[in-house]
């Protein structure tokens, strides 16, 4: 287990505690509903960018993503092809009809056009897919911290879930939009730093010109795949189809998102705001798996372990696999030096087919290590792409900028969750609680309502992340969650937008066919969790315009 310094205890713990004393005091005054939920309409279209983009990226980005590349390269930038698309139609069809409608949460419009139910039901569909991801949100840097540092698992899951729900409770949806300017400055800051720090470490003579060189000899680089292939997760056509409907529903639909613009200072504002984060967003994500490539070519002049699980390598050490693991450990070190003595000489096309045979070789070695921690102890997480960069950081930065890498990570953890309670409150808030109230209520009671449901979610989120499991790859399964819900949402909005005739019944009864449908398609893995995106759209859609005609009839 790593120890911190007094250093980086002090740089993480500063930069934590100034973004929630900020958060907390800028916003302290909040006096309607209006203010709470919708940030008193007044964000400029740059706070909005920038706060969509940091409710998406959470921990799990800069913990994953990185591990993704260092795995299997650059591909994993085609889950985001269809973003830009996605935020253009939610500019020209989206925007305009929630300003127009003055409405504090997306499912208030389908009211308007269907009834209370489908309403209702699409508000719960949110709450239950976006209540667990909040759980995951912490989970995911709680837990590899706990594995790398041995901080207590359960203490981390609370004191990231206090942190955050202090000031989202105390300023609501402003608080969640100015912290997160301060928190994508830290993460911004880290990420460049940290790429530009393993450049420096690399051998003389290894420019990033070489590096890359390096990157594509071992197939880091393939960025386009136009395969059709359904067992691969990201090629072009899956960013391009499922990733645009994925899009569509998470920006269009999920109040996390819808409420980041909803704070607008005008319909332009808003705009602006989700155009900027379409420009950005697919750089910044070949960036943050530019850098996960960049530390695998680290690794091919510097030692790694057989599996940066620090839990696995312990697991192994008091056991009698001990013996094999070892000797395993040794074929993979006698492989990184054949490496490094092939990229030293000189990267020619005979070179290049030796060292992709090396990696392969390496490959096999860490599968064997896997199935032996496996029976080492089967509970222990034998997937390491989530603790790769973490080690790197650990490892190889100066005092200081560990505590800044550090508060990266947490940064990114608690900008993500503040969005996430924030929008489960306010749907609670307004959608739940508020629609069915027969009395009247001052606004002050909504504010104190929504507070309360904001400590409510969090204690939840909290929970969930105290008794959550570490999935195959944590970025994937906040995807795969969305992914069960987003497309039968997003379907509901679209017959909403588009085909006027169909009616409230048709729709929620659809609403509740295609859901059983894709949670069947997904357990019993039929497709790729990005195709169940496109699929829920499309059963929902055809099953209430088949049900609506049959009514005709």
């Amino acid at each position: 287990m790593e120890k911190l310094s007094l250093l980086d205890w002090s740089v993480l713990g500063t930069t934590l505690l100034f973004i929630v004393a900020y958060g907390t005091y800028v916003t302290r005054k909040n006096k309607n509903v209006q203010d709470y939920i919708k940030g008193g309409n007044n964000s400029k279209w740059w706070t909005i960018g920038l706060s969509v983009m940091a409710t998406q990226a959470s921990a799990i980005t800069f913990l994953s993503t990185p591990g993704q590349a260092f795995h299997s390269g650059m591909g994993f930038v085609q889950f985001y092809f269809g973003l830009p698309i996605a935020m253009v139609i939610i500019c020209l069809v989206f925007i305009p009809i929630y300003h127009k409608l003055n409405v504090y949460t997306a499912y208030e419009y389908l009211e308007s056009r269907f009834d209370l139910k489908t309403r209702t039901l699409t508000a719960v569909l949110f709450l239950i897919q976006r209540g667990l991801a909040a759980g995951i949100t912490i989970f995911a840097p709680a837990i590899i911290l706990s594995a790398v540092l041995g901080w207590d698992l359960v203490t981390l899951n609370i004191i990231i879930g206090i942190l955050v729900i202090i000031y989202t409770v105390s300023g609501g949806t402003k608080a969640v939009s100015v912290t997160q300017k301060q928190q994508m400055a830290v993460i911004f800051a880290g990420m460049f730093i940290a790429f530009y720090l393993i450049l420096q470490y690399l051998p003389d003579g290894i420019t990033f010109t070489k590096a890359l060189e390096i990157a594509g000899a071992s197939d880091k680089m393939q960025v386009l795949d136009f395969s059709f292939d359904l067992n691969n997760r990201y090629t072009v056509w899956t960013g391009f189809l499922g990733g645009t409907f994925l899009m569509l529903s998470y920006f269009g639909t999920d109040q996390s998102q819808v409420q980041r613009y909803l704070s607008g200072k005008s319909v332009r504002e808003s705009q602006l705001g989700l155009i900027f984060n379409g420009l950005l967003k697919v750089p910044m994500q070949f960036f943050i798996l530019l850098v996960g490539v960049m530390v695998f070519v680290f690794y091919q002049f510097n030692a790694s372990p057989l599996n940066f699980n620090p839990k696995a390598n312990e697991a192994v050490e008091n056991s009698e696999f001990y013996g094999e693991y070892q000797s395993l450990e040794t074929k993979h070190q006698q492989i990184e030096t054949q490496k490094k003595e092939l990229i030293f000489s000189g990267l020619t096309a005979q070179s290049k087919l030796e060292l992709q045979e090396l990696n392969e070789q390496d490959k096999l070695v860490k599968e064997e290590a896997k199935a032996i921690i496996s029976k080492a102890n089967d509970e222990v997480e034998t997937n390491d792409k989530d603790y790769v960069f973490i080690h790197f950081i650990l490892h190889n930065l100066p005092k200081g900028l560990i505590g800044l890498l550090l508060a990266v990570i947490l940064s990114a953890a608690m900008s993500s969750t503040a969005s996430e309670l924030n929008a489960l409150a306010s749907t609670t808030a307004i959608d739940l609680y508020k629609r069915n109230q027969t009395e009247d209520r001052s606004e002050a009671h909504y504010v104190k309502a929504s507070k309360w449901f904001t400590l409510g979610w969090g204690i939840l989120a909290i929970s969930v992340a105290c008794v959550a499991n570490l999935f195959d790859n944590l970025i994937q399964l906040v995807n795969i969650i969305g992914s069960i819900f987003y497309g039968n949402v997003l379907g509901i909005f679209l017959l909403a937008f588009f085909i006027k005739y169909v009616r409230s019944n048709a729709v929620f009864v659809a609403a509740l066919i295609t859901q059983i449908l894709i949670i069947i398609v997904w357990y019993l893995d039929w497709l790729p969790y990005l195709w169940l995106n496109l699929l829920g759209c499309a059963l929902v859609m055809g099953i209430a315009i088949l049900l609506q005609s049959f009514r005709k009839n």
